[in-house]
C-alpha cells in the first residue's frame, strides 16, 4: 500500500482545521482513506487524491485540471475520481477538491456496519 506521506498529512492537517468533523484514517483503495463522520470522503493512492463527490456534478468536475475517471470492473463509477498532482498542487485547487467532498459528505449515505 503506496500513498504519499506528505499529501496525506497535507490533508490531515486541512481536514483537522475544520472544527465537527469526526475523522478517522483507514487503509484502504491501496492507500490511505479519510472517513468523516463515519463516512468515505476522500482517499491517496499513490501520488494521486481520489474523491467522492456528489454525482451530479460529473461533467463540472471532470473538466478541471488532473481528473481522471475511476473505473472499476470496467464502468466508470459517477461520483468518483482520481486527482493527479497537477490538479492539486495549486492551493486554491487543493481546497477545491477537499470542499467537494466534504460538501458531498454531509448528504451522503454511510456504509452499513458489518
Amino acid at each position: 500500500m503506496a500513498y504519499n506521506i506528505e499529501l496525506a498529512d497535507r490533508i490531515r492537517e486541512r481536514l483537522s482545521e475544520i472544527p465537527g468533523l469526526e475523522i478517522k484514517e483507514k487503509k484502504m483503495f491501496s492507500g490511505l482513506s479519510f472517513l468523516v463522520n463515519d463516512k468515505m470522503c476522500i482517499n491517496i493512492s499513490h501520488d494521486n487524491l481520489m474523491c467522492r463527490y456528489h454525482p451530479d456534478l460529473e461533467e463540472e468536475v471532470s473538466e478541471r485540471m488532473g481528473f481522471l475517471p475511476m473505473v472499476m470492473k470496467g464502468k466508470q463509477l459517477k461520483g468518483y475520481c482520481h486527482v493527479e498532482p497537477v490538479g492539486f498542487q495549486k492551493q486554491a485547487d487543493f481546497e477545491y477538491w477537499i470542499k467537494l467532498c466534504l460538501d458531498y459528505n454531509s448528504v451522503a449515505k454511510a456504509s452499513k456496519k458489518k
